[in-house]
């Protein structure tokens, strides 16, 4: 067996690949799926192109790297690009636009979004059915802002 191997290297990290993608699968964070792809892509090479095992090595080890950087890089924009605030949901009303039921007075009001009923805030007194766009979440206050330039503050 052990003769199968050196005779034939491309075995040997086919194998070593699938070991590392198993070893994956109880929890390493990436790191040894990386490194297994590494390891399958070099068995394929060198099934390809016969080298001495120092290349192999060399071209395992560079290759992981490689992968391995390319793939933090790939997180750390994934990350930048998610907007989506998971421990505020109240946050993903920012920007969202609603129309008045009932009148805000003395810059304070109550709107139903879905079905909850949230206090809201405004710098002026705006009539029902007046639009407005929420721009801010304070504690479980909604600080919203008419959407046009037109609404009057009633009297």
């Amino acid at each position: 067996m052990f003769e199968d191997l050196i005779v034939n290297p491309y075995h040997f990290w086919l194998i070593l690949g699938g070991l590392l993608l198993a070893a994956e699968l109880i929890g390493a964070y990436g790191y040894l799926l990386w490194s297994g792809v590494s390891a399958i892509i070099i068995g394929a090479i060198s099934w390809l192109i016969p080298m001495s095992w120092g290349w192999q090595w060399a071209g395992f080890s560079a290759l992981t790297m490689v992968v391995a950087i390319l793939w933090w890089y790939w997180l750390k924009s994934r990350a930048k690009s998610e907007t989506r605030p998971i421990n505020e949901p109240n946050r993903l009303l920012i920007g969202k636009k609603l129309t008045l039921a009932e009148p805000i007075v003395h810059g304070v009001g109550r709107i139903v979004i879905a079905d909850g009923s949230w206090r809201i805030q405004c710098s002026q007194d705006l009539p029902a059915g007046a639009e407005i766009r929420i721009v801010a979440v304070e504690s479980i206050t909604l600080i919203v802002e008419p959407t046009n330039a037109l609404t009057t503050p009633s009297v």
